[in-house]
């Protein structure tokens, strides 16, 4: 790992954080338009991570350029406590991603955490995501389970 350091997204990032969203998408195999996402997500990064509702983590390899090589984040809701979880904040994992030669070091690991750690110095201590088959056994051996929660989805037009 000493050829790769982490720290926090910054707006700086825009570019990067968004490459990495389109490759993530690209990777699983989903259909989409990325001129239209790319569009989207940078203009949601310009919101939510200057307001903190978005946290994201970036690791860079320790070459003299410092490339982004993998990243991910949170976006921390507002979540009422339940019976299974009394915080007042939940916070959704996403965007884990690692540049395809960078790939089987630990990297997306590291971006976990770095995620777990700011999630217990914040107070946060329930999380969700959703596992691509790839990602699912980095996500069990970090303790992730599915849920038996019954949450369903809807998209309106």
């Amino acid at each position: 790992m000493s050829d790769y350091r982490i720290r926090p997204a910054t707006l700086d990032d825009e570019a990067v954080l968004v490459q990495q969203r389109i490759a993530m998408f690209e990777d699983m195999g989903r259909q989409f338009d990325a001129t239209v996402l790319a569009s989207a997500y940078a203009a949601w990064l310009r919101t939510h991570l200057p307001a903190g509702t978005y946290r994201g983590w970036l690791v860079e390899s320790q070459a003299p350029d410092g490339t982004v090589v993998a990243g991910g984040g949170v976006t921390i809701i507002p979540w009422p406590p339940g019976p299974n979880y009394a915080g007042d904040r939940l916070a959704f994992v996403y965007n884990v991603y690692t540049v395809p030669a960078h790939r089987q070091r630990g990297l997306a690991r590291l971006v976990m955490h770095a995620i777990h750690a700011w999630c217990r110095e914040t107070g946060i201590s329930s999380l969700a995501l959703n596992a691509s088959e790839h990602g699912r056994p980095l996500y069990e051996s970090l303790g992730y389970a599915m849920s038996a929660s019954p949450m369903m989805f809807l998209a309106l037009d």
